[in-house]
């Protein structure tokens, strides 16, 4: 525990911890994806295994490089126990730093499968993240706009039907699917420009995550809603947490069923577009209530209400 050392110290230090781990366990994953790009299929499971090795360890070490030179407690409240690492999973949350991933990472470590994004198709080809996503076995997804479907109206439904082969690997491999509703990170100036009806929180975007589980949802066992509070951070928290600042995170866990009234053509059906855009605008203005009660409770804050113009993209 370096928490006790000055932040012009501590900085340089936690810098060159995450430095390093990021080179060694990256490179591990970064090898394997090399190695893949031979297309020698008897090696395939064993380049797999050791560049999930390389992930979970990256995980692993953020972990113990945050307690390290910090002194924070991690706060996890809802029904975890039912979690399970033999599941496959949809996780959503909000997004508030850069730090949310390695804490998202942590989250799953005891409790569910690594956690994985979905990709654009165009990042497969960019030096190293392709090869290493490749590795980790992440989906790449192909989406065509509204102006290439009316130019060519055959490409209607290619892009699910593209994702979903890409994810025929997770059918027999325990899989959790993260996605920022959100889109982007939390910002006070974000907050602003896009006239957020939310106090705590950015519009959703439904895109995404309907995407998603139009080309998973069969797979998913359940739905995990996280929400995520650094609630003694005001400032930027990744910075907060490299001068050994970061006091507490807070991660406040809801498992939801994934069934038929989420898993629909958010594209092209109408009235499921508005459905679905009406359940997320609910589970966001639920999410903002509760980091606003949470504030209020352990901070003094002032609990903050949600417009009625809620919104949703």
């Amino acid at each position: 525990m370096l928490a006790f050392l000055p932040s012009f110290i501590i900085f340089p230090l936690a810098v060159l911890g995450f430095t390093l781990n990021l080179i060694l366990s990256g490179g591990v994953v970064t090898l394997c994806g090399l190695v893949k790009l031979l297309r020698i299929k008897a090696l395939d499971q064993q380049i797999s295994r050791a560049a999930h090795w390389g992930y979970r360890h990256w995980l692993l070490h953020n972990r113990q490089l945050i307690n390290l030179f910090n002194k924070v407690e991690w706060e996890v409240t809802g029904h975890t126990q039912q979690l399970s690492k033999e599941h496959w999973y949809l996780l959503i949350a909000n997004h508030k730093s850069w730090l949310d991933i390695p804490v998202l990472g942590q989250f799953a470590l005891e409790r569910i499968p690594e956690p994985k994004f979905f990709l654009k198709e165009e990042l497969k080809y960019v030096p190293f993240i392709g090869s290493g996503s490749w590795a980790l076995d992440m989906p790449f997804m192909k989406r065509y706009s509204q102006a290439q479907i009316q130019k060519n109206p055959e490409l209607k439904g290619k892009d699910i039907e593209t994702t979903r082969r890409s994810c025929e690997i997770f059918r027999g491999q325990p899989t959790t699917m993260i996605n920022f509703v959100e889109g982007t990170r939390f910002t006070p100036e974000k907050h602003r420009h896009k006239n957020s009806p939310f106090g705590h929180l950015l519009p959703p975007k439904a895109g995404g995550i309907a995407f998603t589980l139009a080309s998973m949802g069969e797979l998913f066992t359940a739905l995990i809603d996280v929400t995520i509070i650094y609630p003694d951070n005001k400032g930027h928290v990744l910075i907060e947490m490299l001068c050994g600042r970061l006091k507490r995170i807070v991660l406040q866990v809801e498992v939801l069923p994934v069934d038929d009234s989420i898993i629909g053509d958010y594209f092209n059906d109408e009235a499921f577009r508005q459905r679905f855009q009406l359940w997320l605008n609910e589970r966001w203005v639920h999410k903002d209530r509760a980091i606003g009660q949470y504030l209020a409770a352990h901070t003094g804050q002032t609990l903050q209400s949600v417009r009625p113009q809620d919104q949703t993209s």
